[in-house]
């Protein structure tokens, strides 16, 4: 990833700062007015770019939502998937996810309260498109966190139960607690939090001491 970076020209460096600014202006917009409520013109005048220069980057308004939450799934997919490709036991892994996950969350807000507000609002037409390509990034990550509480119950680590029950398990109360988080910051802060998750799933799944692991 880091060699292809270097190799890019300084036109497609430009092209790709570009896009990014334009893609923050919307979500800005979004956010502030609704995605109704926003038009193309408003958004290249936000990210001071003539709207000829807008075009070239989105066919339509519906094109740039889609690339601006494609994006950040990107991100969250690639940052996440890093994390089962290291070196080490599969329960640092799995406690790292938590608080990894956590962080892309928080430092996504907007974009993530945006796709909620749209999708829940009535705009099912506008996220039907999207569906496949988040289903895709959601579902490999979920077998990557399976494979690693798989490794942990081969280890003798986790009680022999389904991984990928345990991943989906772990998954929805981490969800639960970062959205809690997204309604009332101050009431539910999910830092401070990470270790009632830990505490909540673990003490059910770690074998204690002592037990016959076979």
């Amino acid at each position: 990833m880091s060699e292809e970076k270097i190799k890019l020209s300084r036109r497609e460096k430009d092209r790709l700062r570009h896009r990014a600014m334009m893609l923050s202006a919307a979500l800005e917009l979004f956010s502030a007015k609704g995605y109704p409520n926003v038009s193309m013109h408003e958004i290249a005048h936000h990210a001071e770019f003539a709207i000829g220069t807008l075009y070239k980057f989105f066919k339509n308004k519906e094109d740039l939502y889609n690339a601006l939450l494609i994006d950040i799934a990107e991100r969250f997919h690639v940052t996440l998937a890093e994390i089962f490709e290291e070196k080490g036991e599969s329960h640092h892994k799995i406690k790292k996810y938590i608080r990894i996950k956590g962080d892309l969350f928080m430092a996504n807000a907007g974009a993530i309260r945006l796709y909620f507000v749209e999708a829940f609002g009535g705009n099912f037409n506008l996220r039907a498109t999207l569906t496949k390509e988040l289903q895709a990034y959601y579902d490999d990550i979920l077998n990557k966190l399976s494979d690693a509480f798989s490794e942990g119950i081969e280890k003798g680590l986790y009680r022999r139960l389904d991984p990928y029950h345990l991943a989906i398990s772990l998954s929805s109360i981490v969800n639960s607690f970062l959205f809690h988080w997204l309604d009332d910051p101050e009431k539910h802060p999910f830092a401070e939090n990470i270790s009632v998750i830990e505490k909540i799933f673990f003490e059910g799944v770690l074998f204690p001491k002592g037990d016959d692991r076979d």
